[in-house]
């Protein structure tokens, strides 16, 4: 057998603007090939090519996919638009790659502009194949162009705009990363009956980490996502990507943060993903009761007024009223309604956080009343509500949110 059978050579996406950073990527080029790696490359930038080393894409093509021509994007004087549409061409065209052959890695990059195309480009590379990108803004704040991907951001330390003794020691460096990263072993372990997807908060930690021992105890691997926007996105990407088996959906309280532009809204798409993947889900309506904001000096002027609690010095939490969990319940509904799979939504009527508990500076049974009834009346007649006479950090009730998951996932798949 050959070595090539034993130890396939691996192939890796270096994305770019050759036409700006040529030097640069031809060094990048080079090192990648002397460690042995198949180079797929792809040009990002929209004047002229380079000849230094085989371009495999060039960024007519990107343009092409993006719905417009690189002549349209060489007379546009918009530098916006210019990136939009490279990063979208690109990232349609790494889409396509990965589905007609085998895709190890991928590495980019550039500075701010190249940077942007990098991140949307590597957008549409599933989960564990390794991306790396070298940036001049590697250590500003990315966390909405790299979203939920497992993305490797790498500081430049010096712009890319020519080769001297710094670049050359990052570009050899960031090569021998993704070439790292691609060829690790990834050590064996005891294959588990199914992967879920559970969603936490300070707020519901002891309800969670019962959860957890319980699904553990049976077999499942637990990965627990904390509920402050970026968590609740990147559970829901990896649910869309058929990573996720079941999902205890026990804190919705992003869903608040959507509603009243608190700081851990995840989004629009939170609550939609396992619906539309059929996924087994069930559904707790967990710190709905509270909107998050940062120092109590941070909160919006509207909300000044409203009940407010220190849950720490740079967390401020807003309890909601009644007309907003009407609103909430009716958002939950709307979403759920759709889900293809099996639902169970489960009320614990004595509190959906430690602060609303009774005894908690939240507690209020009127207003949480309102949410439970509003989710009742919305839901479909096919999802199955159940109520909890208890709160939802009571042992009990993870035993209960527990016991229905497991009984959903029991069942026959279609």
């Amino acid at each position: 057998m050959s070595d090539d059978k034993i130890n396939p050579i691996k192939t890796v996406l270096m994305i770019g603007c050759f036409d700006t950073k040529a030097e640069d990527f031809y060094y990048l080029h080079t090192c990648l090939s002397d460690l042995g790696l198949k180079i797929i490359s792809i040009n990002t930038g929209v004047r002229e090519s380079t000849n230094k080393f085989k371009v495999d894409y060039n960024s007519d093509e990107c343009a092409l996919l993006a719905g417009t021509s690189i002549a349209a994007l060489q007379a546009n004087e918009n530098r916006n638009d210019v990136v939009q549409k490279m990063g979208e061409g690109a990232s349609l065209l790494i889409e396509r790659l990965i589905s007609e052959q085998n895709i190890d890695g991928a590495i980019g990059m550039g500075g701010g502009g190249g940077t942007y195309i990098v991140l949307t480009a590597m957008q549409t590379i599933p989960f564990g194949i390794p991306k790396l990108c070298l940036s001049t803004v590697a250590t500003k704040d990315l966390s909405r162009q790299v979203g939920t991907k497992d993305i490797t951001l790498m500081p430049s330390i010096v712009d890319i705009v020519g080769l001297n003794k710094i670049s050359r020691i990052k570009i050899a460096q960031a090569a021998g990363a993704i070439s790292g990263m691609m060829t690790a072993v990834v050590p064996l372990y005891e294959t588990a009956k199914g992967t879920i997807a559970i969603s936490m908060f300070g707020n519901t930690t002891r309800c969670v980490e019962k959860c957890t021992r319980l699904l553990k105890a049976e077999g499942y691997e637990v990965l627990a996502f904390h509920a402050v926007g970026s968590g609740g996105r990147t559970m829901e990407g990896l649910i869309a990507e058929g990573v996720i088996d079941g999902v205890l959906d026990i804190t919705t309280t992003e869903l608040a943060d959507e509603l009243c532009d608190g700081i851990c809204s995840a989004g629009p798409d939170r609550l939609t993903a396992a619906g539309k993947m059929g996924v087994p889900q069930v559904v707790v309506p967990g710190c709905i009761d509270m909107v998050n904001f940062g120092h109590l000096d941070t909160v919006p002027e509207r909300f000044r007024s409203r009940q407010l609690y220190s849950w720490a010095p740079d967390v401020t939490l807003m309890r909601t009223n009644k007309e907003e969990n009407q609103q909430l319940a009716m958002s939950m509904a709307n979403k759920l309604n759709l889900a293809k799979g099996e639902v169970q939504v489960l009320l614990p009527l004595k509190g959906i956080s430690i602060v609303s508990a009774p005894g908690g500076v939240f507690h209020n049974s009127d207003v949480d009343q309102v949410l439970f009834d509003s989710l009742k009346d919305s839901l479909d007649t096919r999802i199955h509500v159940k109520e909890f006479d208890g709160s939802i950090n009571d042992p009990d009730f993870a035993s209960l949110a527990v016991g229905l998951l497991l009984a959903m996932l029991s069942l026959p798949k279609h």
